[in-house]
């Protein structure tokens, strides 16, 4: 069962030590702190006084990702919560600037979140905090399943597969474009490649770049199957790249799996087969 619970000075002493130093000051500025332990890991909070509203929304959120998280493994190593108080003060943090829709942002062992009382003048829904806080606490077991601490940048995990599998664990198809969206964009915009080229788009038009990658993710499960997506991390994590590790998982390079996806978007594979007489047959 999840638990909560202050942590001792010695252990503030060594989170401090071991990366909170090091990050920008809107996270040295955060000086209250909270432990969670769950069945998937351990979670360390970090905030701003006053901010206990935020701290209790995000541990709820938390508790409830787990089992959801679980399907993917375990953490290796706790994972650093900040709670930032402002937009600003999270792109700052992260050193990204002029995503106006960014309210967090994950890495190995940390997830830096937006406040998330700063999202809305009436505050967030439940719903909400809960769908953010699993996808991006996806990403770290990702990451921890596939990596090590020092070599996790350089697996080369694709956008797709990074942010398609952050959304599908949360269930957030409903945010992004249907595959019928993504057909008419292919058709309309053939020079653009979500996909193998999603920097291009990401910053303007991140909602066809999540929307691809979800049902990317999505597709690769269809065809491929849970057990495959677990293979891939596991051949990460036996030192493989992520492309050397798909091909080994799946027996198809990277490259292709993402053109057969996108024939498959191309030519409405996901429309229902018609029925004789032409009429299709219902959902």
């Amino acid at each position: 069962m999840a638990r909560r619970a202050r942590i001792a000075a010695p252990a503030l002493l060594s989170l401090l030590a071991s990366g909170c130093a090091l990050l920008p000051s809107p996270v040295a500025s955060l000086k209250e702190r909270a432990e969670l332990r769950t069945e998937v890991g351990v979670f360390q909070l970090a905030y701003a006084a006053g901010d206990e509203p935020s701290r209790d929304a995000l541990e709820r959120a938390i508790r409830r990702a787990s089992p959801r998280l679980a399907q993917w493994g375990e953490l290796k190593v706790p994972v650093k919560v900040m709670v930032l108080p402002s937009h600003d003060a999270l792109e700052a943090a992260i050193n990204r600037h002029d995503y106006d829709w960014l309210r967090a942002w994950a890495r190995y062992d940390e997830v830096f979140v937006q406040s998330p009382r700063t999202w809305s003048i009436l505050g967030p829904r439940p719903a909400d905090v809960d769908e953010l806080i699993l996808h991006e606490l996806t990403h770290c077991v990702m990451y921890q399943r596939s990596a090590s601490a020092a070599d996790w940048p350089a697996k080369r995990i694709p956008l797709w597969f990074r942010e398609g599998m952050a959304s599908v664990t949360a269930g957030q198809s409903y945010r992004w474009p249907s595959l019928e969206d993504l057909a008419r964009s292919f058709a309309e915009h053939p020079d653009q490649d979500p996909i193998n080229n999603p920097d291009a788009l990401y910053r303007g038009q991140n909602e066809v770049v999540y929307g691809a990658a979800h049902h990317a993710f999505e597709f690769l499960i269809r065809r491929y199957g849970l057990p495959k997506v677990l293979e891939v991390m596991e051949g990460m994590s036996k030192g493989a790249a992520f492309p050397e590790a798909f091909q080994a998982a799946t027996g198809l390079s990277a490259p292709a799996f993402a053109e057969d996806f996108k024939r498959f978007v191309r030519m409405r594979g996901f429309r229902p087969a018609p029925a004789s007489g032409g009429r299709e047959i219902p959902a």
